[in-house]
């Protein structure tokens, strides 16, 4: 039999957070965190990490674990993700995913294999240099030429992703884009249930102007600083994130601190628009409307628990006879 993995995601700032919290405690849940950013150390602000006062005792599972200099891809995200999902299953618990980044979401669900492409780095990094020589712009264009679904799909400033499909390729000859579309057609060795929040556009993108503000309230100006002071660079893959990347861009003097604010504000949109793009592709997934349910938590969460009875998903016990085979890498 397989075993039930639940999954909130939803595009940046539309409140997966809190909904996260209420539905651990009513199913005895711990949560795994499928933020790209949330994962490091220091960079609390700019990434919207969940505080200690706000996981309400819920053990929640790569937040704060690596420190910026430190490599995090959907590669090591998946092996973690993995190993924690046993920890939880051993607890006799329910494994919670919850994030926006689609892709670390659809490489646990559909155990995607990324060894064929991860033993020859020498393409990679020709293309991390010629990034540094000519820029992003000159890199996502050399994407646009292969494949242009991804370069639409992907922003030219999210380097890593631009390289890694790149190299994906010049590696296997196949467009990523056409390869995460097979990956979605899989079957999951979960028994899952995938709910994406979300809002109508006007709220969600004043949600995500507000979010910033307050960011930069809370002294994300500063917490940018800290870490260059600390000798945390631009070219890092933590350092390239939403938030740091533009106030960075202030700090160098490349433009004032009104336009770093409008390029985040906008680039933080997009983002979500993208997001959203990527949960319309994905299968079996069902859309929890916030104002179709009157922006009810209560309504909202007994919602979900009803579609996770209806899958029956509850009640789990966590018994031994329920064993998968997860991947190993």
């Amino acid at each position: 039999m397989k075993r039930p993995l639940i999954i909130l995601s939803g595009p940046t700032a539309v409140g997966k957070t809190e909904l996260s919290i209420a539905l651990a405690k009513a199913i005895n849940g711990e949560i795994i965190s499928s933020d790209s950013m949330q994962v490091y150390k220091q960079m609390n602000i700019g990434s919207a990490k969940i505080t200690p006062e706000e996981m309400e005792g819920v053990k929640h599972y790569l937040v704060d674990e690596l420190e910026p200099d430190e490599e995090f891809n959907v590669t090591r995200f998946q092996q973690l993700a993995y190993y924690y999902i046993e920890k939880i299953y051993e607890k006799g618990r329910v494994p919670i995913l919850v994030g926006g980044t689609g892709f670390y979401i659809q490489s646990v669900l559909y155990g995607i294999d990324f060894t064929k492409t991860e033993k020859d780095t020498s393409y990679r990094k020709e293309l991390e240099q010629l990034a540094k020589e000519k820029g992003a712009a000159c890199l996502h264009s050399l994407l646009k030429k292969v494949d242009e679904k991804s370069a639409i799909a992907i922003h030219q400033n999210n380097i890593k992703r631009v390289i890694r499909a790149l190299e994906y390729y010049k590696q296997t000859g196949m467009r990523i884009s056409e390869h995460n579309e097979e990956q979605r057609k899989k079957q999951s060795a979960f028994h899952f249930s995938y709910f994406v929040l979300n809002d109508i556009r006007e709220q969600l993108y004043n949600r995500i102007n507000l979010r910033i503000d307050k960011m930069l309230e809370q002294g994300l100006i500063d917490e940018v600083k800290a870490l260059r002071n600390r000798g945390y660079t631009r070219d890092m893959t933590s350092m390239q994130g939403l938030g740091y990347k533009e106030i960075l861009s202030y700090l160098d003097g490349e433009c004032t601190l009104e336009e770093a604010i409008s390029i985040l504000k906008r680039d933080t949109r997009h983002f979500a628009k993208r997001q959203l793009t990527w949960f319309r592709r994905e299968s079996d997934v069902i859309w929890i409307q916030k104002n179709e349910l009157h922006y009810d938590t209560d309504l909202i969460l007994q919602t979900m628990l009803e579609e996770l009875r209806r899958k029956e998903l509850l009640p789990f016990r966590g018994s031994k006879t329920d064993e998968i085979v997860l991947p190993h890498f």
